[in-house]
């Protein structure tokens, strides 16, 4: 497999990289661009270049592209968090959704061929039926949602119609940290169920928010499948692979374990992971929350061979428990 020059958006980020850690173990040539908002420059390898830039500056974009011989993206940047979408779309539109937009128009421009793009299952919004699969209906009920579902769109109809392919990968519920302790989740006001845990487990905070208790679930709180980060990362290389193997295909494919944990199990989980309960306050439904969000993983797993190496729950806890004791250090 030829190993083209590959830059990465956001991969001073949480996922990003981790990404980025998982290519330079494997010897990929690496370019991290990241306005380093959310991001942190230690996270980002020895060796690797980490450009400052914002990647809705399309003119700015199109010169690291070139300047790198960059051949393919694996675009990570842009905002996560879905109650923050639905307070403030109008952001996560300009920060998602067009800056895609520039990032693609540069990417056209510097002749970029291989595009592969961190989406998300909030596209699905609240399906009636699990497991997931890529064919089931995409009806966003959250902003966020909305802004990735327009890029997976921007790029069918790019590659369409330029000639380049892509990969859309999207993601249930990510967690977890690097089982060398190189990189964790790490960014200001975290939201995720995991991490906001094991801040409070390691004192960071008093306890632990579950939003909403009444949702039609065995025990009323919402079900997630949980994927460990670098089990995503690993997925992101072998996708890259696959589309520089067949330039001629495009895909989208979920990345997920096919299993349902619910907020409650998995905070059951770390409490014997930690060794002591945290404190739980239950409070009021957050907007934006499907009740249950599992996936079918079987293109990626029939399609790219995938294994996953950390998918037993406390594995995932594990790490991030220990991840953020490092940082608390």
């Amino acid at each position: 497999m030829s190993k083209l020059p590959v830059l990465v958006t956001g991969g001073a980020g949480y996922i990003g990289s981790h990404a980025v850690l998982t290519l330079h173990d494997a010897d990929w040539q690496v370019v991290v661009a990241d306005n380093l908002s959310n991001g942190r420059r230690e996270a980002v390898p020895a060796g690797v270049p980490l450009v400052e830039v914002d990647v809705g500056d399309e003119a700015c974009m199109e010169a690291v592209l070139r300047e790198h011989g960059i051949q393919a993206i694996m675009h990570f940047a842009g905002s996560i968090v879905v109650p923050e979408s639905v307070s403030d779309p109008h952001f996560y539109y300009r920060n998602n959704t067009v800056a895609s937009h520039a990032l693609i128009g540069a990417a056209l421009k510097a002749g970029v061929r291989h595009v592969l793009f961190s989406s998300t299952a909030a596209t699905y919004g609240a399906p009636e039926t699990v497991p997931i699969d890529e064919d089931t209906p995409t009806r966003p009920i959250n902003p966020y949602g909305h802004s990735k579902l327009m890029t997976e769109q921007m790029l069918r109809d790019c590659a369409a119609a330029y000639g380049f392919n892509y990969g859309a990968l999207r993601y249930f519920n990510v967690a977890g940290a690097d089982p060398k302790g190189r990189s964790g989740q790490a960014g200001k006001g975290a939201t995720h169920l995991l991490k906001v845990a094991c801040e409070a487990a390691v004192g960071k905070r008093t306890h632990v928010d579950v939003f909403g208790t009444d949702y039609p679930t065995p025990d009323g709180t919402c079900i997630r499948d949980y994927i460990h980060v670098s089990d995503l990362a690993s997925a992101h290389v072998l996708a890259l692979e696959g589309l520089i193997a067949d330039p001629a295909t495009s895909f989208t494919m979920n990345c997920g374990y096919g299993r349902g944990t619910s907020v409650l199990e998995m905070l059951d989980a770390l409490d014997r992971v930690n060794g002591t309960p945290v404190k739980r306050v239950m409070g009021e439904r957050r907007a934006g929350d499907p009740p249950q969000l599992v996936a079918s993983n079987r293109r990626l797993v029939e399609r790219l061979g995938w294994q996953p190496a950390y998918a037993d729950s406390e594995t995932i806890i594990r790490s991030a428990l220990e991840w953020e004791r490092r940082l608390n250090r």
